[in-house]
């Protein structure tokens, strides 16, 4: 097959799980013998700022479906619309006629829902900022609009965990919405470490945007429980975003001082760097989709301690490669803290088998099988016939707990 990837955010341009993945997805293709194409910002796509893309992406996608002709289109979130809309209205004429694929990796009504307040023992922990307000006012909405009229387009949507899955159906009013989970291994982005670190050893760590949703608040009081009992805690932010000066507030507010290091956005080999040095990776967040930093951090036999929400669980196994905790439970992630900085080498034990399953379940090749076998299956109809919510039976128990949440 010949296969056009059309995304908004590449490495290593923009530090991205959605680019990462187009990435890892191309690899597994060509490995099989497929022809892709990769369409993004810069020469022979979009030129121009990252908001303008789903329009300036235009020429370039039109240029493509010409000279490439391919038989499946994928585009990725709401950027997408307009692709999709044109790979439709014009596949008619067209030679082959492309599939047409969406890749969702979140629901943005989860997004919106989880720009609130974060509390725990009826104390506010963290307030969204004003930027994190309009986009829950005005970004969000146009989003799900968009991701919707994506979606009902397609021949074929695609989350990245069962749950997210579940929350597109419920949320988007499409389905089937089938899995095609995020994967490591592919393509590396190339890079080593732009930041002198030589100080830094056996810390927490915490990779990603800094908006409210992250729930870095949750891990900064947790921090500061744990120091005060007694530890020697250290913990390391890597991340750029909206929510750090407020962070920034919360942490001198603590009293947490030098143990706490903010160390702005940092670039791949930086990362990988930090995660070779941590005791674990803390993804302490309020929603996710299924966040590639697990992943990275398996690839580097990292032990996670998650909160327990989303695609996390189906990643992250309790007594395996790792920990869950409620949302917004600070003494449920003190308790996992605890444990981790109490036995290392037992948390070492976790993020070695994490590795063991990240070979078994998560590479380029595992995603390409998937995505083939996706694309010929029977249960991919017209996408503006209704369709029976997919229920996936070893999920069953997270599917009704879903289905009651309001």
């Amino acid at each position: 097959m010949r296969v056009l990837l059309v995304a908004n955010t590449l490495p290593p341009m923009d530090v991205s799980g959605v680019g990462e993945q187009v990435l890892q997805l191309a690899a597994g293709l060509e490995a099989m013998g497929h022809q892709v194409e990769v369409l993004g910002r810069g020469p022979g796509g979009a030129r121009g700022p990252k908001l303008l893309f789903p329009v300036a992406i235009v020429p370039g996608f039109l240029r493509a479906l010409h000279q490439f002709e391919p038989d499946v289109v994928q585009v990725h979130e709401s950027d997408g619309a307009l692709v999709a809309f044109l790979t439709r209205t014009l596949s008619a004429v067209l030679e082959p006629s492309p599939r047409l694929v969406v890749l969702l990796q979140v629901s943005y009504l989860e997004e919106l829902r989880a720009v609130r307040p974060l509390r725990f023992d009826g104390q506010i922990l963290g307030v969204p900022g004003l930027r994190e307000w309009v986009f829950r006012l005005f970004k969000a909405p146009l989003q799900i609009v968009l991701g919707s009229f994506t979606a009902w387009l397609s021949d074929l949507v695609l989350a990245p965990s069962r749950q997210t899955a579940l929350e597109v159906e419920r949320d988007y009013k499409v389905g089937p919405v089938l899995v095609l989970p995020n994967v490591m291994g592919g393509r590396h982005i190339q890079g080593t470490s732009s930041l002198p670190l030589p100080e830094l050893e056996g810390f927490l760590l915490f990779v990603g945007r800094l908006r409210i949703r992250k729930g870095v608040e949750v891990l900064l009081n947790a921090v500061a429980i744990l120091r005060e009992s007694g530890r020697e805690v250290q913990l390391v932010v890597a991340g750029e975003g909206e929510h750090r000066a407020s962070l920034e507030a919360t942490s001198r507010r603590l009293g947490l001082g030098d143990s706490v290091r903010f160390l702005g956005g940092c670039d791949a080999g930086t990362v990988r760097s930090l995660m070779s040095r941590a005791l674990a990776l803390v993804v302490p967040s309020v929603y996710e989709g299924m966040p590639l930093v697990v992943l990275e951090a398996m690839e580097e036999a990292l032990p996670v301690v998650a909160s327990d929400v989303s695609g996390l669980p189906e990643v992250v196994r309790p007594g395996q490669t790792g920990w869950l905790f409620p949302p917004e439970d600070v003494g449920g992630l003190c308790v996992a803290l605890s444990e981790v900085l109490d036995e290392p080498l037992a948390a070492r034990r976790r993020g070695e088998a994490g590795k063991l399953a990240l070979e078994e379940f998560w590479r380029p090749q595992h995603a390409a099988r998937i995505w083939c076998e996706l694309l010929d299956s029977s249960v991919v109809a017209d996408p503006k016939s209704p369709q029976p919510t997919v229920v996936f039976e070893q999920d069953r128990e997270m599917t009704l707990k879903k289905e009651t949440t309001p």
